[in-house]
């Protein structure tokens, strides 16, 4: 089934590790065949891969985008999340959703659980700096 993307001006995209940015006004591209794509907004950068969950989200996306380093990259992969589900085992079944995505070959449903990953580390940090803000009150 074809895949029908509308690209604003400058946003860029990557399909089987070619970097495309639209320089025109919007344009729609049809995809037509099997490949690994990634919009910008779903890209993260090695930069903003500061997180523990940001590191498992960045380490997956690279062993989607770059196949010829699957493996490294799935090590770091795992590695990441096995620190992060040893550290929060609240975040378990996202765990559990992204490995068997992956073990069924499924690399973007993988990412798209790897999101809820991301949101699980948000919620828990929103909620320490809410319990970090409220000690603080108390002391006053």
């Amino acid at each position: 089934m074809p895949l029908i993307i509308d690209l604003k001006p400058g946003e860029k995209l990557i399909i089987n590790g070619a970097v495309i940015e639209n320089i025109g006004a919007n344009t729609k591209l049809r995809v037509l065949n099997d490949c690994t794509l990634m919009r910008q907004k779903e890209i993260l950068s090695d930069a903003d891969a500061v997180t523990p969950a940001s590191r498992v989200y960045y380490a997956l996306q690279c062993a989607y985008i770059f196949p010829e380093h699957k493996d490294k990259y799935l090590e770091a992969f795992n590695e990441c999340l096995l620190g992060y589900l040893e550290a929060c085992p609240s975040a378990r079944d996202i765990g559990v959703k992204i490995a068997t995505a992956l073990s069924e070959g499924q690399f973007y449903k993988a990412l798209k659980s790897a999101k809820g990953l991301l949101e699980h580390e948000a919620d828990l940090l929103g909620k320490l700096s809410d319990s970090d803000r409220e000690k603080e009150k108390a002391k006053s």
